[in-house]
């Protein structure tokens, strides 16, 4: 991976945040990493509350996304490290919306587009999109991905 990459897109990288209960935020299984659930925090500050199609527009959601992305990258850098890493197999995409908004597909492109940006073909990957009525802090999106290791 080339972290100059995310500087170009005007992005950096976050600094990891620890598992909000009895878990691990990096779990290695074989070759393959499962990273636990992100959401859009940088800093510790929790950003992107609210419900997409309220107080959340499809723009705003798209850039969640893309945070949700740049803590998983965050989080496979700094536990697995991207030396170690084959490539992206597969990723959750959870939000919270009104029932009118139908948009998801746009919105979780934030991390389809940036794991590809960022790790190329390695980022090319499958995923699953899933509409849920509540979020942790009431975030209004959160992303889990899975790599296969080398």
């Amino acid at each position: 991976m080339n972290l100059e990459i995310i500087k170009d897109l005007g992005l950096q990288l976050p600094e990891i945040s620890n598992p909000g209960g009895n878990y691990v935020s990096v779990n290695i299984r074989g070759k393959i990493a499962y990273i636990a659930i992100q959401f859009p925090i940088i800093d510790g500050e929790f950003l992107y509350t609210g419900t997409i199609g309220k107080e959340i527009d499809t723009e705003s959601a798209y850039k969640a996304f893309q945070l949700c992305a740049l803590n998983v990258i965050a989080q496979a850098n700094k536990k697995i490290g991207f030396e170690n890493i084959l490539g992206l197999n597969h990723l959750d995409a959870y939000y919270k919306s009104t029932m009118e908004w139908d948009d998801a597909p746009l919105a979780v492109n934030g991390a389809s587009d940036l794991f590809v940006n960022v790790l190329g073909e390695k980022g090319m990957h499958s995923r699953a999109i899933f509409g849920v009525s509540h979020l942790p802090r009431n975030f209004c999106t959160g992303l889990t991905c899975s790599f296969t290791l080398v």
